[in-house]
This record gives structure tokens, sequence and C-alpha cells, in this order.
């Protein structure tokens, strides 16, 4: 069987809208309808007329869907989970509240903000707290938004996202955990981080500018602060593409994120910026078969409960404010 000509096949038959993020595997992007980073696949689902989504991605990805069209049935063939959107809960959301309040930290002198990459949970306790979500495109103006309440920015669940933006408008910031004094700090930066993004070192840019002199290295905020300062461009995926895709051909770049998103931008000249593979795990367990089972359920009428994403009413409603005050900054 070609699953490729299967899945191409059942498309055309469904009323389905197959997404895939940037850093799926070349066989299931390559597919999709809609390819996108998360938030803009989950505004650009809201568009379409499909009674059914198929997405490729990770977990939280598949419950920003829902939450913001959830008259669609969201099925996902991998319901595999972002590592750093594991990391935090809303159980250790609040072990972390009560860490700032023994310093002397107030909750309601507190304002969360959540990155995108995090649960559907997590980002309903940011709602109901006054907080929002944001991207790391929209970052720096999510931030800068926050801090007009006069409150300390609770920021989960990356750490580096949050030095990296807290650097970049000139404030303080802190991680819990790490011994420094909370109460000094403008945002305080929950200790989550990316594993892929964490490959990157300064070293790694140090060996690629000895090599070849006029490099330029561009690398996602979510990478160390260290390696954010010594690169020539730091954004999010979306400004990453953009800003690479614009370069002259013969300008060679070493980029700093996921590696299925960097071997895909050009032909030449562009490098991995590691010397180990910077591949997402939980990215990349989305297969072709996967697709297709989860297609072929859809035509015989026998949906698996395992793949269909669903969201508790409550944590919806809560999730959906969080997301929507991102939207109207």
């Amino acid at each position: 069987m070609n699953l490729k000509e299967e899945i191409i096949k059942l498309k055309e038959e469904l009323d389905v809208t197959l997404v895939a993020h940037f850093y799926q595997r070349d066989e299931v992007f390559d597919l999709a309808d809609i390819t996108g980073d998360s938030l803009e696949l989950a505004k650009k689902v809201m568009l379409t007329d499909s009674k059914y989504v198929v997405f490729c991605g990770v977990g939280f990805m598949g419950e920003s869907v829902k939450v913001m069209s959830p008259e669609k049935t969201v099925l996902m063939p991998k319901i595999a989970c972002c590592a750093m959107a594991r990391m935090i809960d809303e159980g250790y959301f609040e072990e972390n509240l009560k860490i700032m309040n023994k310093a002397g930290i107030k909750n309601e002198d507190i304002l969360p903000i959540t990155y995108i990459n995090s649960s559907a949970a997590v980002k309903a306790k940011v709602g109901a707290m006054g907080g929002m979500v944001c991207t790391s495109s929209n970052a720096y103006k999510i931030i800068q938004k926050g801090l007009e309440s006069g409150k300390k920015i609770f920021f989960v669940p990356d750490r580096c996202l949050g030095q990296n933006f807290a650097k970049s408008l000139n404030l303080k910031s802190s991680v819990i955990g790490d011994g420094s004094d909370l109460n000094e700090a403008d945002i305080i930066c929950y200790n989550g981080f990316c594993s892929v993004h964490q490959q990157f070192s300064v070293e790694d840019i140090e060996f690629y500018r000895e090599k070849y002199p006029d490099i330029l290295i561009a690398v996602h905020p979510e990478c160390d602060p260290s390696v954010c300062d010594a690169s020539d461009f730091v954004g999010s995926t979306s400004q990453l593409i953009e800003f690479i895709k614009e370069l002259p051909a013969e300008q060679k770049i070493a980029v700093g994120t996921e590696f299925n998103m960097v071997n895909r931008l050009r032909d030449k000249n562009t490098y991995i910026l590691s010397s180990t593979k910077p591949e997402c795990p939980t990215m990349n367990e989305t297969t072709l078969e996967d697709v297709y089972k989860t297609l072929k359920s859809i035509k015989d009428g026998n949906l698996s409960k395992e793949n269909e994403i669903v969201v508790s009413e409550d944590t919806a409603k809560w999730a959906k404010v969080a997301l929507e005050r991102m939207f109207e900054v």
C-alpha cells in the first residue's frame, strides 16, 4: 500500500483539514493542507469550514486548536507531549506561587504570562489570575503590556525565553530555585526549558565563526541567553524562516533550532548550529502510517478516543480568556 497516495485519496473524500507544524517529518509536512508554527496553525484552523481537523504536532497545540475551535473534532495521529510543556502542570504552578508568597510576594502582585508551549490547564490557571499567553514572536510586546499592570511578571514555563526577553527590555529576571532574590526581579521565570534548544552552545558559534568568518548565526529565543547574546539574529520560528529566506543565496548561515525545519529552508549554505542532530523527539513521533490510520478511522466512523482532543468546559473557558487577552494586545 502506498501510504502517501492513500492519504491524498482520503483527504479528497473527507470533510477534513490536515495540519502540520514546521518541526514535523518532511513526509508528513509535505502532505499537510496548513503548515506553520503553533499559534499560527490554531488561527488558520479557525478560518476553515472542515468538521474534522487532523493535527500533526504535540498535545498542547491540539488543545489550543480545540479551545479556539470547539465546534470542530480535533484528532491527533500521535498525541505526543512537548517536553517543555510537561515540565509544568497545575500543581507545579501552584507550588511556585507559594514559593513567591514565602518570599513576600502576594498573588495580587503577580501577573502570570505563559508561553504557548503549555497545557490548556496551565493556560486556564493563568487566565483565571488575569494573565495571558504569549508566543516567541510576540513575547516582547506581551511582557511590555503586562508590566503596565505594575505587577511582577511570573513567566512560565521557559526560563530562557523569559530571561532573553527581560534582557532585551533592560529588565531584571530571576529563575525560581536558582538562589536569586525574587523581590529584585521584574520577571520571575519558572525553571523550564526546551531540550532541543539547550543543545546549542557558544562553542558551536565559535566553531562556525572560525571556519567561516563571514557566516551569520541565527537562533531561537528558547536558546540559552549566552547563545542568543553571541548570535546575529534571534527570532521565533516564523521570524527565522523569513530572515533566512531573504538572505542572498551565497550568504552562509548557521541556525540554532529544530533540524527538520532548518533542513528544508535552503538548498545550500545553511548549517545546523550543533555537532549533534537537534531533532525534537516528540515532534518526530507522528508517521505517515499514523496519519493514514487517523483518516481511515474518520471514514470508517470509528474514531479512537485516544486520538481525540477533549478539553473540559471550565478549562477551555479560562484558557480561551488567556489566549484572547493576547490577541487584544
